[in-house]
């Protein structure tokens, strides 16, 4: 958890990675890379170290850092999971379509208009998802493609907007993303949502990525990592009482379903709000790198991907086919894969993950050959899956399963 306001747990211990090479090796030794493997124990175990930490507040699953609808499942059919956060109305639409939850939140606004007429034309679907809005012009596209009198009445999400901004707000502290930032304009908006026809105000969410999303032990970095944590201790602080106000405020005017919160990195600290009935995680099921650098929880690395050697170019030098699979966000080094097993890898300043191939340089280059596997762990989650078409599932030393993503089903949502 990236936040100030727990203390780091102990150090999980330190997994034996050539023997988690060697096992992954076997696993996948009838198979031509590029693909991907998910470590069923690890997933599982991340699952449970999630639920643990949310302490009996529901987790909706972030279906964008899974984006495998197996995967989503097996989350939500463990003790503590509940309903999905989607980032686009096609993928709702497919999803309940397809029997993956009855309760899915769409985590964005949308501005798709074929979706919002078979969402407004079917009821079941009208039932089952939650629109996200956070102004009235929204609301206006909403009844401008489907007006009230041709459709179901849609639920709808407010979404407050989470940033933390001191110095009277000149200083803007997280993400752009909802305009609604206080208490005061949340109970008006509210109160203009609910007098309009065809719309059910049900919920409320608000995403703190500067306390879920940034990871307050940047590896090599301890002055910047005292500064995250101090302004971590801050705004959580500031969002607790802002939150409950704008809860109260929207309460005020309907009764709310749900109030939305958090990611994988602030689970504990938001899910112990009393405003808070829920919390959002789905990075830490699949422990992609960024959350290397956050102290209290680090999931277990269960998603990876192999790449083969292909070249030798010089002595302490391995060259791997493909590799450019670079997460989103700022662009910088964090976003780049991770060379991961065998040990002792590290990519090129001057080259980077390269989209057809990726040299590699270190202690371990000269002991690969060509043909030779090597693991790397992508930056972010769910973005992995948008590269290959299916996830290997492994335990222990077999692959005991394999099942399609998004990509691998034909669908690409964004």
């Amino acid at each position: 958890m990236g936040n100030a306001s727990a203390e780091p747990g102990p150090a999980p211990a330190a997994p034996d990675l050539e023997a988690l090479r060697a096992r992954l090796d076997r696993a996948t030794a009838d198979l031509d890379p590029p693909y991907a493997v998910v470590d069923l124990d690890a997933f599982d175990a991340n699952a449970a170290g999630l639920a643990d930490r949310a302490a009996g507040t529901p987790i909706r699953v972030a279906s964008k850092s899974v984006r495998c609808r197996a995967m989503v499942n097996r989350a939500l059919s463990r003790p503590g999971f509940a309903g999905i956060m989607v980032y686009t109305l096609p993928e709702a639409i497919w999803l309940v379509r397809g029997g993956t939850g009855a309760d899915v939140l769409i985590g964005y606004p949308t501005a798709h208009r074929s979706g919002l007429a078979e969402l407004a034309g079917d009821a079941r679907l009208a039932g089952a998802v939650t629109l996200m809005v956070d102004s009235l012009d929204q609301l206006d596209f909403i009844d401008a493609t489907v007006p009230p009198a041709r459709r179901e009445a849609l639920r709808i999400c407010l979404e407050l907007d989470a940033s933390w901004r001191p110095a009277g707000g000149r200083v803007h502290v997280g993400v752009r993303r909802s305009p609604v930032h206080d208490p005061r304009q949340a109970g008006e908006l509210a109160e203009r949502i609910a007098a309009r026809p065809g719309f059910r105000l049900v919920g409320l969410m608000c995403y703190e990525a500067q306390i879920a999303g940034l990871g307050d032990a940047p590896p090599g970095q301890p002055l910047r990592g005292l500064t995250i944590r101090a302004m971590q201790r801050r705004s959580v602080a500031e969002l607790r009482a802002r939150r409950a106000a704008a809860v109260a405020a929207v309460a005020r005017v309907v009764g709310l379903e749900f109030v939305n919160g958090g990611g994988t990195g602030s689970v504990a600290v938001t899910a112990a709000e009393p405003a808070v009935t829920e919390v959002t995680a789905g990075s830490g099921l699949f422990g992609p790198s960024l959350f290397d650098g956050y102290r209290a929880w680090r999931p277990r690395p269960a998603a990876s991907f192999a790449l083969p050697v292909v070249r030798r170019p010089a002595p302490g030098l391995a060259t791997v086919l493909g590799g450019g699979w670079i997460a989103s966000g700022s662009p910088g080094r964090s976003r780049l894969p991770s060379p991961w097993l065998p040990t002792g890898l590290a990519l090129l300043g001057a080259e980077g993950a390269g989209e057809v191939q990726t040299p590699l340089r270190g202690r371990a280059a000269d002991r690969l050959r060509v043909g030779d596997r090597v693991w790397f762990r992508h930056a972010k989650a769910g973005e992995l899956c948008e590269h290959v078409d299916l996830l290997h599932l492994v335990r222990g030393d077999r692959v005991v399963g394999t099942e399609p993503t998004y990509r691998g089903e034909g669908t690409a949502f964004l």
